[in-house]
């Protein structure tokens, strides 16, 4: 799972020094990247020094202005002021003056697959259909800056679990992968993409199953009862594995007292206040949407709910992005995403994001401050969040593009541009476990690192300006990755 370029030359001696200096006392395994990789490779050597750049760690602490990075053996050897950091023989220094370092990004709901007949569908009704972009997505997380991602929910789990055996061995480029399994979901999908439960037998069946194949967490969805919910829940924690959910027929606080460890999308989904929410039944989403355009955040129901998820240590994952999409107008209209559509995609794009601007009276802008809110008051209540983009809806939010797009809005939902970039990577870290490996900017950890064109702590929007994202170690080309996906999504 863990690889960087092989080394030669210095390779025993670096990674003799890296493993005593780290206190790994052992060598990581090397991997050998394919042709295909290495063409997308801007670093690779045994030893790098990020020089005279700022540091953004990820804890929520102040900028070090003027710093070294020493990267060695895949992993970050030393952070120090230039002025006293001395780069070790041999290393390739690079000067970083005007650049920013941030850790990796930890998209926590950063599906592979993405909507089609989009177009269609709003006019005729035709069933949806989700595509795996088993291809461009990989690409384009990674030159975003997301060196690691839990898929959340997928549609061709085989696929996906493939997709990370071909990165972790080199031969295709992406992030670190955390597959989710199938959707847990009841009757009433609106998919074919999707298995419908038949009971909660059926619901612990299918998390023993996928569990061993190599699955690391769950997510259920919009129709599953409580029963079905809570033998998923047993079965997955049997496991040590964890279960997130896009709900609807189950409230949040009925979900917590279930044992769900994560639930996605915020407060948009909360069914629970919807007048006549009957039990294991999904009201209509525009009841949903009504409810929440009349909802006070700052009562006493909401502020409960937040508080129980807080005490029962309930994550909550914020995907800003597939949200402000119902908003006319936005987000603003880039040509790097739709360079980056296939020509069908990018017509059923454009065609319903007109039809969203037609509107004249919406809830879509009044819901998404409220569900900023509800993310500013979870945290503030101490809650765990996590950031993601979901790249769903009516299309546009698109891998990598749209992560970058969650820490804006992260920042103008109210929290501060060290809190989103805290938000969007040592939180991820630490609901996946991994918080001693990835998610800041520390010595000894992985070096999943993303090289930046300016300064986001000032200006969140320099987040966009990505030039090489490390992972593990080898320093990868964003332009170069974005280039080969161009008119790819929709497509594959």
């Amino acid at each position: 799972m863990r690889k960087s370029l092989c080394l030669m030359g210095l390779m025993g001696l670096m990674g003799l020094i890296a493993a005593v200096l780290l206190g790994t006392g052992t060598l990581r395994a090397q991997v050998q990247l394919s042709k295909l990789v290495e063409g997308f490779v801007k670093v690779s050597a045994p030893a790098v020094a990020l020089q005279h750049v700022r540091v953004i760690d990820g804890t929520g602490a102040a900028p070090a202005e003027d710093q070294t990075v020493v990267i060695a053996n895949g992993r970050i050897r030393s952070v120090g002021s230039a002025a006293s950091t001395t780069p070790p023989p041999g290393a390739q220094a690079l000067d970083l003056s005007g650049y920013t370092v941030i850790p990796g990004l930890v998209g926590m709901h950063d599906h592979l697959f993405y909507p089609s007949q989009l177009a269609e569908r709003a006019s005729s009704g035709p069933v949806v259909l989700y595509n795996e972009m088993g291809f461009s997505f990989p690409r384009l997380y990674l030159a975003g800056g997301v060196t690691s991602l839990r898929t959340t929910g997928s549609v061709e789990p085989y696929t996906d679990l493939s997709l990370k055996k071909l990165i972790d061995r080199g031969e295709t480029p992406g992030p670190r992968l955390h597959i989710t399994g199938p959707y847990l979901e009841g009757p009433g999908a609106y998919t074919p993409n999707m298995h419908e439960l038949a009971d909660a037998d059926d619901a612990a069946r299918t998390v023993n199953y996928w569990a061993s194949e190599g699955v690391t967490s769950f997510k259920a969805y919009m129709h599953i009862t409580r029963a079905e919910l809570k033998a998923a829940i047993e079965a997955a924690h049997a496991g040590g594995i964890k279960v997130t959910g896009h709900l609807c027929s189950i409230g949040f606080t009925e979900a917590a007292a279930l044992g769900i460890d994560d639930l996605e999308h915020g407060l948009f989904v909360d069914t629970e206040f919807d007048p006549g929410k009957q039990p294991d039944v999904c009201p209509s989403q525009q009841l949903t949407g009504e409810t929440m355009a009349k909802l006070d955040v700052e009562s006493a129901p909401v502020q409960n709910m937040i508080r129980e998820l807080v005490s029962r240590h309930v994550a909550v994952t914020s995907t800003l992005p597939v949200f402000e999409i119902s908003v006319p107008g936005r987000p603003p209209l880039q040509a790097r995403v739709l360079d980056a559509l296939s020509a069908p995609a990018r017509i059923d794009y454009l065609t319903i994001r007109a039809l969203v601007g037609q509107r004249e009276h919406s809830n879509a802008l009044t819901n998404l401050g409220k569900e900023m809110q509800f993310e500013r008051d979870f945290v503030q209540a101490g809650g765990l969040l996590l950031a993601g983009l979901d790249p769903t809806g009516y299309g546009g939010v698109v891998a990598g593009f749209g992560d970058q797009r969650e820490v804006e809005l992260l920042v103008q939902a109210g929290f501060s541009p060290l809190e989103a970039i805290h938000i969007a990577t040592q939180n991820g870290a630490q609901f996946l476990g991994e918080a001693d490996q990835i998610g800041t900017v520390a010595p000894g950890k992985m070096a999943d690192l993303v090289v930046i064109h300016g300064n986001p702590a000032a200006n969140i929007e320099d987040i966009e300006k990505v030039e090489i994202v490390f992972k593990d170690g080898v320093g990868y080309d964003s332009a170069k990755l974005i280039e080969s996906a161009r008119g790819a999504v929709g497509l594959r």
